[in-house]
């Protein structure tokens, strides 16, 4: 379980929106991003690396600068 403190200061490492506790996950609550965190061993891993798409998602790609130039 996330200490409340903890959630409350918690923010998605990509769009650094609030994230909310569902189940064994944190899922950013900016419905673009949406991306989801897991929790191991009662420790949120907030690494972009390990987070999932929301399958409501739309696909989200890094800019890489592609197209300018």
């Amino acid at each position: 379980m996330i200490d409340q403190e903890l959630l409350e200061i918690l923010a998605c490492p990509a769009c650094k929106t609030s994230v909310r506790l569902e189940g064994e996950r944190l899922i950013c609550a900016n419905a673009a991003c949406g991306l989801r965190y897991p929790i191991r061993d009662g420790i949120p891993v907030m690494l972009i690396e390990e987070a999932e798409k929301s399958p409501l998602t739309p696909s989200l790609s890094p800019s890489r600068g592609e197209g300018h130039g």
